[in-house]
């Protein structure tokens, strides 16, 4: 999926996000924003996924902050936030279903777009949205093609949920392997969390999706080998969050596709064909 002229201003505010997440200094947010602005407006028309030229602004606004992982305290809250839900609801969650809805939950916890806001009650809100469902559910279609699986996170706290999720998969006989960012960017799931939740030891392969380069979404080019070669033998992607489907949503060579996310904004409604605020489990072979 390209970038499109509504996801400018949502790009540009992000960066104003996480500038003042470091900086109290007016003047040099502006500084940052207008260069990266710059950048935007002579990259905006390259040929290639939305998350690569968002990945490119962003990596420019964190050389100009001067930190590396400027949503670090961020990140630690939605952990934490997850873990406290995840330990009041985990023995309810049963089938692929439940595992599956409650990773697409876990999604909201984002900061990537300027249309999303964060909820601050997050265990009252997953409760009423389990409740509530799916928006699109082919989770029976998705469940059947569950071989060999590669996962591609997304944003910290729902990390917690796709842990139990890879959990459930290898415990019904899945091969798993799960890929993290290569370095922090936004609020996304990184080696380190994976790591800190025991992922290298619950999957059969734990790899990040590039080495050590802050990008979102997943840029084929430059995937380590070992997920190259795992995406080729896989029976199923499952691709957590919007960076992910904009990805994918173009690329013809790839297995099965699930996507699992909380559609935030309105180009990425627009591109699948259904209203913000959806919940969806989506396979596309």
């Amino acid at each position: 999926m390209k970038l499109t002229a509504d996801c400018t201003d949502c790009l540009i505010s992000r960066v104003e996000f996480e500038s003042r997440l470091c900086i109290d200094d007016p003047v040099r947010v502006s500084e940052i924003v207008d260069a990266c602005r710059g950048l935007l407006d002579r990259i905006i028309a390259d040929p290639v996924p939305a998350p690569v030229i968002a990945s490119r602004v962003h990596r420019l606004a964190y050389r100009m902050i001067g930190d590396h992982d400027p949503y670090r305290l961020l990140k630690m809250g939605n952990n934490e936030d997850a873990a406290a839900v995840c330990r009041k609801v985990r023995d309810d969650l049963s089938t692929f279903h439940d595992l599956a809805l409650a990773a697409v939950i876990g999604n909201t916890l984002d900061y990537g777009s300027m249309a999303h806001t964060v909820t601050d009650n997050f265990v009252e809100f997953f409760r009423r949205e389990f409740t509530t469902g799916l928006t699109v559910d082919d989770t029976t279609a998705i469940g059947a093609l569950t071989s060999r699986v590669v996962y591609l996170a997304d944003n910290c706290g729902e990390i917690v949920f796709d842990a139990l999720f890879a959990d459930y998969l290898k415990k019904n006989g899945s091969n798993v392997t799960f890929a993290v960012r290569g370095a922090p960017i936004l609020n996304d799931a990184t080696m380190e969390d994976a790591v800190a939740l025991g992922l290298d030891r619950r999957v059969d392969l734990l790899t990040p999706t590039t080495d050590g380069i802050a990008e979102l979404g997943l840029n084929r080019k430059l995937a380590p080998p070992a997920l190259a070669d795992a995406l080729d033998r896989a029976t199923l992607v499952i691709a957590k969050g919007m960076a992910n489907y904009e990805s994918l949503s173009d690329d013809r060579d790839l297995p099965p596709v699930a996507y699992l996310m909380s559609v935030k904004c309105g180009p990425i409604g627009a591109d699948i064909g259904i209203p913000v605020g959806s919940r969806v489990a989506l396979l596309r072979e």
